[in-house]
């Protein structure tokens, strides 16, 4: 009664083969069910509103990935062109005072907590001493970076790109979206259209 019949063989496992899609073909029956399936709308609102929801993960999934990796296709539109993948480019490669900045803000807090005047002198000395760091980095990056830009992209219109600079650089390197493609001190390609 429960017994394997003759004709019952076992299956042998399927081979993938090279440069193929990793499934099988669905059968005609089940791409129809999948077409009426994606054909059919939601019912109601709540349906809708899962639905449109779900899609807006995804495209945020798909946005995030494309951050972390680097495909240009997926960004959003601030991000996007040669202008913008030089700036973010030359905002990386170089060290920051910024870079710096956490650990000593995190000195400074513990210096100002002791209750020794002394320490709290030093604490706020290392504040005022930080900011005027950052200030002037900052600065000498907008110089630096103007002078490139107008070398590099004469006929751009070079609107934004210091906001779009500054904002990077205020960042810690772990922090930046899109990722770093580049490491510090790292040379620069010549051409970037």
């Amino acid at each position: 009664m429960f017994k394997r019949t003759k004709s019952e063989t076992p299956t042998e496992p399927q081979t993938i083969k090279e440069g193929g899609k990793g499934r099988p073909t669905p059968t005609r029956k089940e791409a129809e069910a999948a077409a009426r399936a994606r054909a059919r709308g939601p019912r109601d609102r709540k349906e809708m509103r899962k639905a449109e929801r779900d899609q807006r993960y995804e495209r945020s999934q798909k946005i995030r990935s494309a951050m972390k990796t680097g495909d240009e296709r997926y960004f959003l539109p601030r991000d996007k062109g040669p202008v913008r993948r030089f700036i973010r480019d030359y905002v990386d490669v170089r060290f920051s005072v910024v870079e710096l900045m956490i650990p000593l803000l995190i000195i400074s807090m513990v210096l100002s907590y002791t209750g020794q005047a002394a320490l709290v002198q030093a604490s706020s000395l290392i504040l005022m001493a930080t900011l005027l760091f950052v200030i002037v980095d900052l600065f000498v990056l907008r110089l630096r970076l103007r002078r490139e830009l107008t070398r590099r992209f004469p006929d751009e219109d070079l609107k934004g790109t210091t906001w779009y600079a500054l904002m990077r650089a205020m960042q810690m390197k772990f922090m930046r979206m899109p990722k770093s493609q580049r490491k510090i001190g790292q040379k620069l390609p010549d051409t970037y259209r």
